[in-house]
Parts: structure tokens; C-alpha cells; sequence
């Protein structure tokens, strides 16, 4: 085996590599020499004006300062995954600028999106209208700069997912080992930012089978990446074994299922309530008085909210009184123990309402989400800095801040000009679903064979991403922009597709009736 990868990998280094083939393309081929004139302009314009107006980073209560303090103790395991604090612990070696970490932030993203998009016109070679909008839609999106603006995992995470699926792309297309290497770190830098990455090994088995590599290429490419994954979760699952006495990858997982639960649990008469197993009939108990004395939503707007994660964070909910609880006799635990050992009773009440109550779980918690993920919501987006005008003390120290409070140039802390993405969105998942419907029904499947491999590989990622968002996540715009970007990139390809073949139809009807006129005139040599 050894052999056939150094044989492999000294054939790809008589080969061009991948990187100097999309650089030549981008910045030495004639057609895209005046995109690039007006890139790198509109994204630092862009930048300064942004900034002019918000000179601060923007913080998301709970979210960010989980980051920090995760970056400022250099602890190895917390509420969220600890890749994104790392790299807060990174970049503070070199500065303690929260607007430097807010252009990296940006660049990064912006980067990441003109590599995926440079990408589809080096294998798909749209048309240059096409090209336009595309380029133009991407580079002049306001949610970068919003999103980008915040101390949270979000632009990170999404600038890593764009690279490693842009990256499929050239392994599906372009057998080079080196690729397959850096293609696995970047899965394996993703998976240590956020929980949505559960999913990319899939993705990446999917587009190494789709790809042009031999079949030892294949095993290697899908079993590098799945092997770091492997060691992080084995490294993770070992440290919350010694806090907690539980293997457990993410203590995450067992309060969603809890939280999700609930939201079904809730519609639940009091007279059907089936009894709950021994060591979770007073946590039961708990949570059905909860629901009781909550029925009125002038006092409790909360409950008005369908598939949120309430039930989670809130100091009144049952689910954290009940972590209080387990820890009555123990006021001395540190947090994160109580949340971790709390999980995996959280996870067996969570599985135990969703098989107890399929039919309401279906109805109250996965069809709003469905919806949700049809249109997913600006939600703290709507805001800056989630409408707050001050930041905690961890954050005041990391940044270096005068004073904690955070000051705007603009008349108030609402964001309007997102308001538009929710609609958007539904627009664009209709056109993408219904664009591969007719790129199947045209038989483009036969036709464009590069495209249909880049098409499979987007479906896979938009279909697992749904279920994976409906069923065991919260749903916003902020966690659901990577699916949004690579199908609408694609939606373009496949609107393309769909006038070209209506005008290759249109010409070709036109060519059949000019035949049958020819064959119906009378010819020089026909007697009228």
C-alpha cells in the first residue's frame, strides 16, 4: 500500500498543482483579470465603511463569552467545542485588537467564498452573465460583514466548511494526494469548531466516491479525515470520562434532545401523560408542574416560541432546576460537571418522550423546524451585538477595552437590511429543488456529467444538513448559511442549464418546422 501512495504522490508532483492551476486561472486567464480588479477593492471598501459605523465586535450573550472564557482558562473541553477559543488563544499571542480579529474574521470568509465560487467557473465555465451575478451576489453579501463583526464561531466555521467543499469539488475532479491531506485537516479544524461538522465525513465519503481517484486513493482520502475525527472525539469523550464519570462526546447532544422533546411534551393532556421510567419520574414530575403553572403566555412569552432551546438555557426551566437537583448536596461543582453529568439523564428523558409521543414530536417539533429550515430566521442577527450595549468583564479583559459598554455610529442597534434573507431563502430553496427536478427530467444528468457529480454532491450536503437541523439542532440563519451559499451558487448553474435548453429547444423546433416548409414547397423541377 505504501508503494502505490509514493507512486501516486510522485505522479502529482509531475502534475501542475492544484493551487497554481486555480491562481493562473483567477489571476493570469484574460476573462477574470477584471474581476479581480474589482474584488479586492469592494471588500476593503466594504470593510472600512462597516467598521466606520460599528468600531466594535459585536458579542452574543452566552455564546461568546463560552468562547472566552474557554480561551482565557485554555481548558481542553467546555459547553461548546473548543476549536474557535483556540483560535481566539491564537491570535491573542499577536494582538489583543478585536478589530483585527474582525478583518481576519471577513477576509477569511470572503476568501473562502471567492475560492468555492473561482472553483465552479474553473469546472462548470458558466456563462459571463452568469458569472456576473454570481461573483456580485457573493462579494457584495451584507451578512459577511455582520456575521464576521462577532466573537462567535459562526464566520469561522462557515470559512472552513466553503474551503473543505470547494475542496471536494477539485478532489472529485483532480487525483492529488496532497489535496486529500489538507482536504482531512480542514474536516478535522471544522469538526473542532462546531457540532453541524457531525456530518461532513459523509459529505467527503460521498465526494470520494464520486471522484477520479483509484480505490486505494478513495480508502485513504475517506479514512484520513474520519481517523482525526476519531482521535478528537476518543481525547474529548476521555476528558469529560474523568469530569463526570460518563463517556460522552458533547453533553450538548443529551440536553437538545431534552430541549427538543419538550416542545412536543408540552401539547401533551395531562390525562394521556404516560409514566415515565423510575429514574426519570421526578425529573417528569418537574417538568409537567413547569407546564403547568407556565399556560399563560402573557406571563410567559417564552412558550409562544416553537423549536427554540429555551428549555435549555433558561434559569426557570425544569431541565436546569433539575441539574440543581442532582447537585443540591454539592454546591462547590463546577459548572461544566453539572452540565455533564445532567446530560446523559437529559438524553434518556429526551428519548424517552420522542418514542413515547411520536405523533406530537412529529407535529410540534420537527414540522416548525422544517419550516424554520425552509426560511431560517435573522434571529440575534437582527441586532447589533444581540442589542446589548455593554460586555462582561471577561471580554473587557481579553480586548483590552477602556470601558464595557460598546459604542455604534448609527441611529440604533437594529439591523434592517438582513431583513430580506428569510424570504430569500425559501425563494432559493424552491428554485434549487425544483432546478434539479427539471435537471433530471432534461436528462442533464446524461448530458453534463461534471455538473451532475457537483450537483450530487450539493443535494447530499443540503439533504443530510436537513435532517440533521430538524431533528437535533436549533435552526437560524447564522448556523444554516453554509447549505444556503453552495445551493444558491449551484441554483445559478442550474437556472442556466434550464435556458439553455429552452433556447436549444426553441432553435431546434424552429429548425423543424423550416424542414417541414422546405419539404412542402414545390421544388424547381415540381409542376404547380
Amino acid at each position: 500500500m505504501m508503494n502505490i501512495l509514493l507512486k501516486q504522490l510522485a505522479q502529482v508532483n509531475a502534475q501542475e498543482r492544484v493551487s497554481s492551476i486555480l491562481i493562473n486561472y483567477v489571476f493570469k486567464n484574460a476573462s477574470n483579470k477584471w474581476f479581480v480588479r474589482m474584488i479586492i477593492p469592494a471588500i476593503f471598501i466594504q470593510l472600512i465603511v462597516f467598521k466606520y459605523f460599528y468600531p466594535y465586535a459585536g458579542f452574543i450573550n452566552g455564546d461568546s463569552y463560552a468562547y472566552l472564557e474557554t480561551a482565557y482558562h485554555n481548558l481542553s473541553i467546555n459547553t461548546y467545542p473548543v476549536g474557535y477559543s483556540m483560535f481566539l488563544r491564537l491570535l491573542s499571542v499577536f494582538t489583543k485588537s478585536d478589530t483585527v480579529l474582525v478583518v481576519f474574521q471577513y477576509l477569511l470568509l470572503q476568501g473562502s467564498v471567492l475560492f468555492l465560487v473561482f472553483t465552479i467557473f474553473y469546472f462548470y465555465k458558466p456563462a459571463r452573465f452568469t458569472k456576473i451575478l454570481l461573483l456580485v451576489c457573493s462579494l457584495f453579501n451584507p451578512v459577511f460583514l455582520y456575521l464576521a463583526n462577532y466573537v462567535s464561531s459562526d464566520a469561522f466555521f462557515l470559512s472552513l466548511s466553503l474551503i473543505w467543499f470547494a475542496q471536494l469539488i477539485w478532489i472529485i475532479h483532480y487525483a492529488d494526494i496532497r489535496l486529500v491531506v489538507a482536504n482531512a485537516i480542514i474536516l478535522f479544524l471544522a469538526f473542532t469548531v462546531r457540532y453541524n461538522a457531525l456530518v461532513y465525513p459523509i459529505i467527503s465519503v460521498l465526494a470520494f466516491l464520486l471522484s477520479k481517484h483509484k480505490n486505494i486513493g478513495k480508502i485513504v482520502g475517506m479514512a484520513l479525515g474520519i481517523a482525526l475525527i476519531g482521535l478528537f472525539v476518543s481525547f474529548t469523550s476521555n476528558k469529560y470520562h474523568k469530569l463526570s464519570g460518563y463517556y460522552q462526546f458533547s453533553p450538548f447532544t443529551g440536553w437538545q434532545l431534552a430541549n427538543n422533546a419538550m416542545y412536543a411534551y408540552r401539547y401533551v393532556d395531562s390525562a394521556h401523560v404516560k409514566k415515565a421510567p423510575k429514574k426519570l419520574q421526578y425529573l417528569d414530575k418537574m417538568v409537567r408542574n413547569y407546564f403547568d403553572t407556565t399556560r399563560d403566555i402573557t406571563k410567559h412569552p417564552e412558550e409562544t416560541l416553537m423549536a427554540s432551546t429555551v428549555y435549555m438555557w433558561a434559569p426557570n426551566s425544569p431541565l436546569q432546576l433539575y441539574k440543581k437537583y442532582m447537585f443540591k448536596t454539592d454546591s462547590t461543582a463546577p459548572e461544566l460537571k453539572k452540565w455533564s453529568v445532567a446530560a446523559p439523564v437529559m438524553a434518556a428523558y429526551g428519548s424517552f418522550l420522542m418514542k413515547a409521543y411520536p405523533g406530537e414530536f412529529i407535529k410540534y417539533y420537527l414540522i416548525p423546524n422544517a419550516v424554520k429550515y425552509y426560511a431560517p430566521p435573522v434571529e440575534f442577527l437582527d441586532s447589533y451585538s444581540t442589542g446589548v450595549d455593554s460586555v462582561q468583564p471577561i471580554a473587557q479583559s481579553w480586548f483590552g477595552y477602556k470601558t464595557n459598554k460598546l459604542k455604534t455610529r448609527t441611529k440604533d442597534y437594529k439591523v434592517h437590511v438582513l431583513d430580506f434573507y428569510p424570504v430569500l431563502t425559501g425563494v432559493m430553496n424552491v428554485v434549487f429543488f425544483f432546478g434539479i427536478i427539471s435537471f433530471l427530467f432534461l436528462e442533464g444528468h446524461k448530458q453534463q456529467l461534471e455538473l451532475r457529480r457537483g450537483i450530487t454532491l450539493v443535494a447530499g450536503v443540503w439533504l443530510l444538513n436537513l435532517g440533521f437541523s430538524v431533528f437535533a439542532s436549533s435552526i437560524a440563519l447564522r448556523f444554516q448559511l453554509f447549505p444556503i451559499i453552495i445551493s444558491f451558487s449551484f441554483s445559478f448553474l442550474l437556472v442556466e442549464f434550464l435556458i439553455r435548453s429552452a433556447i436549444g429547444n426553441g432553435i431546434k423546433r424552429d429548425l423543424e418546422v423550416d424542414v417541414l416548409i422546405d419539404a412542402s414547397t414545390p421544388g424547381d423541377n415540381q409542376v404547380l
